[in-house]
């Protein structure tokens, strides 16, 4: 993992994300990109070029969120990019390779019932690349103990396990694999990918309505550092991926979030 995308939103919890990015990257020897998009037209018959001052704005405003945290001798590079998150960056992973983004759970959102704001949730649906969301104010702990949740053993992308790889190879933490039996599961899903296997400390099947409750089930009962989840069509989350915004009472964790993706 060398490459980590933090995107930074104008919010007071854009410091205590940077920061827990910052303290994850330094345990994984990872480089830090602070990004963010910004919109701007020049429109005719105005002199100045209100892009140029917004870029400017832009950048000043990194290298400011940049100063106020513990840099822990991480290697960061600022960028802002002119055009939609999504698009940003993919424009980035396209020229210079994108491992991981830690972004904030609430983003821009300052709504107390969203869990997943619009610009978090937005790049969980409409980016290939893996995603970790970071609560209001969270302070990086080691992580020790990870909790994979999904309701198929099936791994179809080759890419998918890579960061939970990583991190099993560099932290050593446990990794406690929860399959959750729902309505209508059927037999090949409880056989599991060998790859996932590997990475395994322990494994439990559990039967509930829905997987979120099946976490709910067994949280304490292994009390996590990080919870780990896929985004595929059929699985943990299917019909949440569907918009950009998720309401805490749909889904809400008090820990960080690795959503696991794969082209």
């Amino acid at each position: 993992m060398k490459n980590i995308l933090v995107p930074i939103g104008s919010t007071e919890n854009a410091q205590s994300t940077l920061q827990y990015a910052i303290d994850f990257a330094a345990e994984i020897n990872a480089n830090i990109i602070v990004f963010r998009a910004y919109k701007a037209i020049a429109k005719a018959g105005i002199m100045v070029n209100m892009s140029a001052i917004i870029e400017r704005e832009t950048n000043l405003y990194l290298r400011a969120i940049v100063k106020s945290v513990d840099r822990k001798k991480v290697d960061i590079k600022l960028i802002s990019s002119k055009g939609s998150v999504i698009e940003s960056v993919e424009a980035v992973d396209h020229e210079i390779g994108i491992d991981l983004i830690i972004v904030g759970a609430k983003s821009n959102s300052i709504k107390e019932e969203v869990f997943l704001g619009s610009t978090a949730g937005s790049l969980v649906k409409k980016t290939n690349l893996p995603v970790l969301t970071v609560p209001e104010a969270y302070i990086y702990k080691p992580i020790n103990t990870i909790l994979l949740a999904f309701k198929s053993g099936i791994i179809k992308s080759k890419t998918a396990l890579n960061p939970l790889k990583f991190i099993v190879k560099h932290l050593k933490p446990e990794v406690n694999s929860l399959l959750v039996k729902t309505v209508g599961y059927k037999e090949e899903d409880l056989v599991l990918d060998p790859h996932l296997s590997k990475l395994q400390t322990t494994f439990t099947v559990t039967e509930n309505a829905t997987t979120f409750q099946g976490v709910l089930e067994h949280f304490k009962t292994h009390n996590p550092d990080i919870l780990c989840v896929f985004r595929r069509k059929r699985g943990f989350f299917k019909k949440l991926w569907e918009k950009n915004t998720i309401l805490k009472q749909e889904f809400h964790t008090s820990i960080p979030l690795l959503i696991l993706k794969g082209k």
